[in-house]
């Protein structure tokens, strides 16, 4: 393995912690409704467990509410159920065939809450970058003692990789801010 594909293994790497942060922070809720707030409920679905999406369509009804429609009529008082037993503490009505989903107005107290919740997971991806920086010097490390790559190749790769974790975590601290500034928005 030569310096440039530790470099890209890094950067692949670090760019996957950076997609579970996004993954992870559009999962917290803001102020305003996001269908995909529902993803981690599962529903009873003739014996197996699936995810709410696979069994019905998602919505935004408006600026409150998330309307949910399943794809069964027969389906429509387990995701309720399965919506109400969440620990996302939401309580949902049934109006015929579509399941409204009301969101309550976020308190001051549960905002910073939130935006402390935001800020571990930042901190998580941002220690996860720092690893796999160590992993990719170590590696280098590794060639030069090899004497499979000069030092002088391992000062590049340790700047290039360097320069990479900069751009990453620089990345992760605007995600998080972003998040920040969403989740206090009255």
């Amino acid at each position: 393995m030569s310096t440039t594909e530790i470099r890209q293994t890094a950067e692949h790497k670090m760019q996957q912690s950076l997609e579970a942060l996004k993954n992870s922070l559009s999962r917290v809720r803001t102020g305003r409704p996001n269908p995909q707030l529902l993803d981690t409920v599962h529903v009873d679905y003739y014996g197996s467990m699936l995810p709410l999406s696979q069994v019905a369509n998602l919505s935004l009804l408006d600026a409150r509410t998330i309307g949910v429609a399943p794809w069964e009529k027969s389906m429509s008082a387990k995701i309720e159920k399965a919506i109400r037993e969440s620990d996302l503490g939401l309580n949902p009505s049934s109006q015929g065939d579509m399941i409204r989903v009301p969101m309550p107005p976020m308190t001051e107290e549960r905002r910073k809450e939130l935006t402390k919740v935001v800020r571990n997971d930042g901190e998580a991806a941002k220690i996860a970058i720092r690893n796999l920086r160590r992993d990719a010097n170590d590696a280098v490390k590794k060639l030069v003692k090899e004497k499979l790559a000069s030092e002088d190749d391992e000062r590049r790769s340790q700047d290039d990789v360097q320069k990479l974790t900069d751009r990453m975590i620089n990345e992760v601290d605007r995600l998080v801010a972003a998040k920040e500034q969403d989740i206090m928005e009255v």
